[in-house]
């Protein structure tokens, strides 16, 4: 990685801690800081992961963890919640890089499209609707719910992006170092055991 990218991919490694922030926007931030030009080569987003982890062992490793556990527990039960719908999560939480400052990002996927938000007003969720790029670079509808941690006695961003059954089959690949994208219900309940032990 060229010095250039080494720098931005460290700034936006802290703003994604520190912030909560995307890794887009938080490189997107780092150019606009360091005053480069826009033009300039971007760190991959494995690059600014690698960068998140060194944050995170350097500056959090006495809050992080449990943070992190706090935030699997969230997504567990809102997965739980919603096991009709075939959910996955991902981001931050899964990968294990999220602090308390990061969104819960659960992926549904749905034989009907509606289905998940009627489910939302059935249960009297309040909730709003986005439309964001999906993984499979198309726009899907994200509902976005604030849900109360109590173990972290603050509120969390908790988005359920929609996905229809048939993107599933796709969604199951790994990334280019072999780890997966994101995890059903048991796969969380497993990573949450395996690292109590």
């Amino acid at each position: 990685m060229s010095n250039t990218k080494s720098k931005i991919a460290a700034l936006a490694a802290r703003w994604v801690v520190e912030e909560g922030l995307e890794y887009g926007s938080a490189k997107r931030r780092a150019v606009k800081q360091l005053a480069l030009n826009g033009r300039a080569g971007l760190p991959s987003n494995d690059e600014v992961e690698e960068e998140v982890k060194a944050y995170l062992a350097m500056f959090c490793a006495d809050t992080q963890p449990h943070e992190l556990l706090a935030l699997r527990r969230l997504a567990w039960t809102w997965m739980t919640r919603l096991a009709a719908f075939r959910p996955y999560l991902t981001g931050a939480v899964w990968r294990g890089t999220a602090t308390k400052n990061s969104d819960v990002y659960i992926q549904l996927f749905c034989d009907d499209s509606k289905s998940a938000e009627i489910a939302l007003i059935d249960d009297h969720v309040r909730y709003e609707v986005r439309s964001v790029t999906g993984f499979t670079g198309e726009t899907v509808d994200a509902l976005s719910v604030h849900a109360f941690c109590r173990e972290l006695n603050e509120e969390i961003g908790v988005h359920l992006m929609i996905y229809d059954f048939d993107d599933l089959r796709g969604a199951l690949k790994p990334d280019g170092q072999g780890m997966l994208m994101r995890g059903n219900i048991q796969a969380l309940q497993n990573l949450m055991e395996s690292e109590a032990l």
